[in-house]
This record gives structure tokens, C-alpha cells and sequence, in this order.
């Protein structure tokens, strides 16, 4: 069995329980607690780099791309995931946002088609130097891809790098810097993901990076 595999039959297993969890995703207590944060952060991200066409991978139920439509107002959203389920709930959520279905590392956009890429609580699950590479690709220069993910504070956690190709794998801070350069992205900010402190043992790491 190759390494890919696994790592499809396990993503199909995770598919199939959002699809049927995802009225519980939406529940106001887990999202301002759990997402918000980092919702938080990659909006901020957006705005400073005035984004025009954005596409939120691995959007859920919507709550993050919605977000960009009404706070930002850029001329394009998108939202993607591989999850009918989420997809329903994101579709009631918004019609301004463009809801597509698929994985992160084939993104249906044409090469230099977008100005930002982001992806929060999801990247533990990709294939994640095919996703960052297609990131890469989607982006026009200068395009920003803004990814947080869960990041143990200890390195003894993370286990060693090889073993990024593990179904879920929580990268460290300096093997995510490793992976976006290794994409083509110059890494303009990383940084711990700002939690209240009844939250900070979630330890999550946003990562910046630009196109050149």
C-alpha cells in the first residue's frame, strides 16, 4: 500500500463524520471559543493585504469565508471543501460567497487566479506539501497564503519530520517554514494564534507567506 493510501482512506473517513457533524460545528460556544481566534488572525491577514480573491480551503460550514464576504467585501470568495455536509451548511449561510467542492491539493483555479489562499483547523489533514505547492500555483505574485494549524509547543510532541507524511500531522513552527519555502513562499510572519486564556491550550500556529 502506498503512503498516499492511507492517507486518502483515512481523509474519506474524516469526510464522511463532518458531513454528519457539521450541524455541531456551527454551535456558537465551540466557534467563539475553538475558531474565532484564528478566524481572527487570517482576517486581520486579509485586510492588511487588501486580498481582491480569496479562496477559504477546507471552509466548513462557511463561518470564516462568510466572514471575508461581509467584513472585506473583495470582489471574489470562495469557499471549498470535500464535505457535502458542510457545503449544505455554508450554502444557507451566504450567497455571496462561491461554494466549491474538493481537496486542497487540487485547488480548480487557473495558474495566478487568486490573491490569498487560507486554511484554519484543517491543514493536520492534507497532503501538505502537494497543498502548499498548489497554493503556490493558484496565487498571483505577491498572493498571500495565511495557513493555521494545530502546532504542539513542545518539539518532543511533534515527532520527527519524516514523519510529516502520518494521515494527521501537526507540523512544528520550523517545519512549517520548511514547507512553505519549500512551496516557493517567502515566510513573512508566524506567530502563536492570540487565545483568551481559557482557551490557550489549544496550540495553534498561523504562518504567513508570499509569492514572489
Amino acid at each position: 500500500m502506498t503512503a498516499a493510501a492511507p492517507r486518502r482512506s483515512f481523509n474519506d473517513a474524516v469526510t464522511r463524520f463532518w458531513g454528519w457533524a457539521a450541524p455541531a460545528y456551527n454551535l456558537p460556544v465551540l466557534q467563539q471559543w475553538v475558531y474565532r481566534p484564528a478566524h481572527d488572525e487570517v482576517i486581520a491577514q486579509l485586510r492588511a493585504h487588501s486580498s481582491a480573491r480569496v479562496a477559504d480551503i477546507a471552509c466548513g460550514t462557511g463561518i470564516l469565508a462568510d466572514r471575508i464576504e461581509r467584513e472585506l467585501h473583495p470582489a471574489e470568495v470562495y469557499g471549498m471543501d470535500m464535505s457535502e455536509g458542510m457545503l449544505n451548511q455554508a450554502r444557507a449561510r451566504s450567497t455571496g460567497v462561491q461554494w466549491l467542492r474538493g481537496p486542497a491539493e487540487q485547488l480548480p483555479f487557473d495558474d495566478g487566479a487568486l490573491d490569498a489562499v487560507v486554511t484554519t483547523s484543517a491543514f493536520h489533514f492534507f497532503d501538505q506539501p502537494s497543498a502548499l505547492r498548489d497554493f503556490h500555483r493558484v496565487l498571483a505574485p505577491g498572493g498571500l497564503a495565511a495557513v493555521s494549524t494545530l502546532s504542539a509547543r513542545r518539539p518532543l510532541l511533534q515527532g520527527p519530520s519524516t514523519s510529516r507524511w502520518k494521515v494527521a500531522h501537526h507540523p512544528s513552527p520550523a517545519e512549517m517554514r520548511r514547507l512553505f519555502e519549500g512551496a516557493g513562499f517567502t515566510v513573512a510572519e508566524q506567530h502563536r494564534v492570540r487565545r483568551p486564556l481559557l482557551t490557550r491550550a489549544i496550540s495553534d500556529l498561523i504562518t504567513v507567506g508570499i509569492k514572489g
